[in-house]
């Protein structure tokens, strides 16, 4: 990893509250976590998979992705290679026991492709979305939970980083928790509902599982299926790359991370990644996490040969 990323994450961590521009307060209904005192928040899939447990928290993020050396289009194998990061902070206030309001995606994201001859350094920000959570499952006394949550992506982002096109959309989200002693297990499912038919309607299943061996050691394995319902229009787009020609000829679609709005994605309709990592309880109110990547099906029908992931988890 470049040295430069690694300073500027260092920048990011230590600076997480100044670049949300929002001040977070004590929710005003007392939230009791009796019972889930232990429960760690999934790393991978972090816009879509998060914890059913309605908290307050701030949860800043750094992503390096590489690229595949080449990827799949309708013109055959186009070069790309390089890398993507992503510098993003997340927030969640909880107004009750069962009750929160969740900011999921935003952040500001750095594109350095190979191949530039055909792609081009860009970088800028990200779509912001948010919304609410309700666990309309909460029990302490078993340490499960399960919610509902319901968030909107608004087009606000950089169009030179594949964001800020189409009319929006929607994600809904079921997720549940449950732990056992120092074994934690978890779950989502949803769907992300564009507003109009520019963009790809598209699915999710993730997995999350976990065992506190230590409070600095807490090993995790994730699982992340991103399925393809209904592609895009596939109208030329987003022109600093490859001329916007990216919806018309990929053969796949982004998924977490982007979305073409690629007509022809129905040809690789699946992305299926597998994580490994930690957390790390640095205090009662403080985790550290780390996760590695990669897709378990061809990368070349992804814009992902491995991913890595940190991040830190600040409740209170």
């Amino acid at each position: 990893m470049k040295a430069a990323s690694l300073f500027s994450l260092t920048a990011l961590l230590c600076s997480a509250s100044a670049m949300a521009g929002t001040v977070i307060t004590q929710s005003a209904t007392p939230v009791t976590t009796s019972g889930f005192e232990n429960a760690r928040r999934p790393i991978s899939n972090p816009t879509l998979f998060d914890l059913a447990l309605p908290t307050t928290n701030l949860h800043p993020i750094f992503m390096y992705q590489r690229l595949p050396d080449s990827v799949s289009s309708t013109a055959g194998p186009l070069a790309m290679g390089g890398d993507v990061q992503v510098y993003a902070l997340q927030f969640e206030i909880a107004l009750s026991e069962r009750l929160s309001l969740v900011a999921t995606k935003d952040g500001y994201v750095d594109m350095n492709p190979d191949n530039t001859a055909l792609w081009e350094n860009e970088s800028g920000f990200a779509n912001i979305g948010g919304g609410l959570k309700y666990a309309f499952i909460y029990d302490p006394s078993s340490s499960t939970a399960v919610s509902g949550t319901v968030t909107f992506e608004f087009p606000t982002g950089n169009h030179d980083v594949f964001q800020g096109e189409g009319d929006g959309a929607a994600n809904v989200i079921v997720s549940g928790l449950k732990l056992w002693d120092d074994l934690q297990v978890a779950g989502a499912a949803g769907v992300h509902l564009p507003f109009d038919g520019q963009m790809a309607t598209t699915s999710f299943i993730s997995a999350h599982a976990s065992y506190e061996v230590s409070r600095w050691f807490i090993p995790l394995v994730e699982v992340n299926w991103h399925h393809l319902l209904e592609a895009g229009n596939g109208r030329p787009n987003f022109s600093a790359q490859a001329g916007g020609a990216v919806p018309v000829v990929a053969a796949f679609e982004g998924y977490d991370l982007l979305n073409f709005g690629a007509s022809n994605a129905t040809r690789n309709r699946d992305l299926v990644t597998a994580a490994v990592g930690f957390r790390s309880r640095l205090t009662d109110d403080l985790q550290l996490g780390f996760a590695y990547e990669l897709p378990l099906t061809d990368e070349e029908n992804s814009v992902m040969e491995d991913r890595f992931t940190l991040d830190l988890v600040w409740t209170f």
